[in-house]
């Protein structure tokens, strides 16, 4: 099962990564589909990892999140 941090950082990485490709559709006269998916996956994260987590997440906890995974991540 996911962790709900991996969950919320993942979906924070998706979406910030779909931003410059849907500037980038646009600014060439094309449409963002790709970029559209990759923006409804990383809703799609962010929405379950906060429906899952008991109690929900506060905005302030979302730092914290991820210097979590990081430091899964780096140990």
């Amino acid at each position: 099962m996911m962790n709900t941090d991996i969950a919320i950082v993942a979906g924070l990485v998706l979406l910030v990564l779909s931003l410059p490709a849907i500037f980038s559709a646009f600014s060439e006269g094309r449409a963002p589909r790709v970029a559209a998916v990759v923006m409804i996956a990383g809703g799609s994260l962010l929405v379950w990892a906060f429906s899952q987590k008991p109690g929900g997440f506060e905005l302030s906890e979302i730092p914290n999140a991820i210097v979590r995974v990081v430091a899964m991540f780096v140990n």
